[in-house]
């Protein structure tokens, strides 16, 4: 498969080596990851534009903020990079016709950075035999392409990859998880129950049984007025709970963000309550199961080893929180299972969030 992709180059080593001034889009906790590896590397920031909105004067990291109109005046030719990440519209748009306009990346910063590994060729090389066997396991070219376009995109940091390569969430559920009115479906990483209004949409709002996992509190309690608000608080079927998904019944530190990014095992986190779907479930049907637990996907998977054994659930799995959940995620379930039809796809989203396998019984 490696031979197939287009870049060799990493965007951090192209930024290294470039002439032109280097501008940075936005501010927080991304902008904050892409300065570390700009340190490593010996990259010189020139400095840090927001959006109108969001432009007061302020500054960040000792560089004050400006706004792009500024940098436009006052630098003939520069290199913008951006620093959060959307799926909102118009900005999304926005972002690509801007990428058009200037010289534009995206730097692959995973959401969670482990041994600060960064994504680049040699990465790919160097787990190469996993990437080639997750390619091959793939059931259609749709996910073949997915694949190399998000590859490139990391190595490279062009968004114009991701553009090539994105379908709606629809897609899913039109053409590839075709859901029923009897569904017993486990949300893992419920958040504000955006994905179970959503599952309820696709079946008319007809199903057998919901379990959803939140381990945020502020999340929680959004999720809980979200099932008030679909008549659902006093169905028995509906078990909502304040705890996160992991191998097995435990208490971890967990950073309370009240955000899609918190995170278990941190080291300023308060104390969660985890649990693995297998306890969870005690054994009872479970027939479509989503993982989008930031970061502790292998571990739920594993907590979910008897439930997909015995149920073979269909799968939506995130793959994109570590560097490493392209190729160990779906290799891990298809040791669980290997009758799976295995898709890839990449919904709008800038960088590659929303970046999901979807595995369908045959």
């Amino acid at each position: 498969m490696i031979e197939k992709l287009k870049e060799t180059k990493s965007v951090w080593q192209h930024l290294k080596e470039t002439d032109k001034p280097i501008f940075m889009y936005g501010m927080g906790d991304g902008a904050l990851k892409i300065m570390n590896v700009f340190d490593r590397y010996g990259i010189k920031l020139e400095g840090i534009f927001a959006s109108d909105d969001f432009q007061r004067g302020h500054s960040f990291m000792g560089f004050p903020v400006r706004k792009l109109s500024y940098i436009e005046e006052n630098y003939s030719d520069f290199i913008i990079v951006l620093a959060f990440g959307t799926f909102r519209e118009p900005l999304l748009s926005y972002l690509y016709n801007l990428s058009e306009k200037h010289e534009f990346y995206a730097p692959d910063v995973p959401v969670c950075i482990v041994d600060d590994v960064i994504f680049d060729l040699d990465y790919v090389k160097k787990y190469e035999k996993e990437f080639d066997k997750v390619y091959d396991l793939l059931c259609d070219e749709k996910s073949k392409q997915v694949m190399l376009d998000i590859l490139n995109f990391k190595i490279s940091g062009k968004i114009s990859y991701l553009k090539s390569c994105q379908t709606d969430v629809e897609e899913i559920y039109d053409s590839i998880i075709k859901l029923n009115n009897n569904e017993d479906y486990v949300d893992l990483g419920a958040y504000n129950g955006d994905t179970i209004v959503q599952f309820l949409n696709t079946t008319s709002g007809n199903f057998s049984s919901i379990t959803a996992f939140e381990p945020d509190k502020k999340n929680y309690k959004k999720l809980l007025k979200q099932i008030e608000k679909l008549g659902l608080n006093d169905c028995d079927n509906v078990n909502a709970l304040n705890c996160g998904s992991y191998s097995k019944k435990d208490v971890m530190l967990f950073s309370n963000k009240a955000g899609r990014n918190s995170t278990l095992n941190c080291v300023d986190g308060i104390e969660t309550i985890v649990d693995s779907v297998d306890n969870v479930t005690n054994g009872n049907r479970v027939s479509v199961l989503k993982f989008d637990v930031e970061g502790a996907e292998e571990e739920s998977i594993i907590g979910s080893t008897n439930t997909i054994k015995k149920y073979k659930p269909n799968i939506l799995l995130s793959a994109y929180h570590k560097n490493s959940d392209l190729f160990l995620l779906p290799l891990l379930v298809n040791e669980l299972y290997d009758g799976y039809k295995i898709y890839l796809r990449h919904h709008p989203y800038i960088p590659a969030w929303e970046t999901n396998f979807y595995f369908v019984n045959k």
